[in-house]
């Protein structure tokens, strides 16, 4: 019953955006109040790292977000329309618009809510204060948020892509995982918050992106400290989930409890998976 309530779900969100092998098909221009996503984090979690959306389809789903690319070639940062591509090696480039984007959570940003920080030690204090104003805001709602400061410290990592036949999530960061330190660094936090019902179709909670203001650095974020800035959030109340048209991503079995896999994607250093 409850496998059968997740894939009516997954369905009643698609909401009539259309990816195929021989183009996109898409509004000029996507729903401004719509999380827009593409395939699911459990669908990258099993490893299906290839996809049929590109990256010049991005643009016409938002203009801020966070995402990754074939093969888990890095991590993506999605900021004012442009589509940046955190390497593996610790450079950043403007991602090209025929690379494919197996997994991707877009939106356009608009500013609803600002809180200002100071003195925020580390991530889980940076996540209180971002919980404590959900709560206020309602905690079943999408949250985009934007912070542009002068961190104190940034631990981030990003990959090197894998190739055919490809490795779990996991594994592939196990091998290929790479993780740069940096103080007293200006630059752009992209994050995410979604719902806890959201488990069978992305990670539950927050998901940070970190790119340097000379666009030279970025990644996904796994510890911070900041001493001030102003947290901008975009809350969001729609939906709308884009799966790829291809045989491989139809064949899997999307009901599989990925959440461990994706708690230590998330979370953990090349040390902490390699224990």
């Amino acid at each position: 019953m409850k496998t059968e309530l997740k894939k009516k779900l997954a369905l009643a969100m698609m909401a009539g955006l259309m990816f195929g092998s021989v183009g996109y098909a898409s509004p000029a221009v996507a729903e401004r109040e719509s999380l827009n996503q593409v395939a699911l984090l459990q669908s990258l979690a099993q490893g299906y790292f290839g996809g049929t959306v590109k990256v010049r389809d991005m643009r016409s789903l938002g203009d801020v977000g966070i995402g990754t690319f074939e093969g888990l070639n890095g991590e993506m940062i999605m900021l004012d329309g442009t589509v940046y591509q955190a390497l593996g090696d610790g450079r950043v480039v403007v991602a090209d618009d025929k690379e494919a984007v197996p997994y991707a959570t877009v939106t356009y940003f608009d500013n609803d809510i600002s809180v200002r920080l100071s003195e925020v030690k580390d991530k889980a204090a940076f996540e209180k204060i971002l919980n404590d104003e959900v709560k206020k805001c309602g905690e079943n709602s999408f949250y985009m948020i934007k912070l542009h400061t002068e961190f104190s410290y940034v631990l981030f990592r990003s990959e090197y892509g894998s190739q055919k036949p490809y490795p779990t999530l996991v594994e592939a960061l196990k091998g290929k995982q790479t993780e740069f330190t940096a103080k007293n660094i200006k630059g752009t936090l992209v994050g995410l918050y979604c719902p806890n019902y959201m488990g069978g179709l992305n990670s539950t909670g927050w998901h940070f992106h970190f790119i340097s203001d000379d666009r030279k650095q970025g990644g996904h974020i796994l510890e911070l400290s900041l001493k001030q800035g102003i947290v901008e959030f975009d809350k969001t109340d729609k939906f709308t989930m884009i799966l790829h048209d291809d045989k491989e991503f139809h064949e899997m079995n999307l009901a599989k409890d990925m959440s461990k896999d994706i708690r230590s994607a998330e979370q953990d250093t090349q040390s902490d998976m390699n224990k």
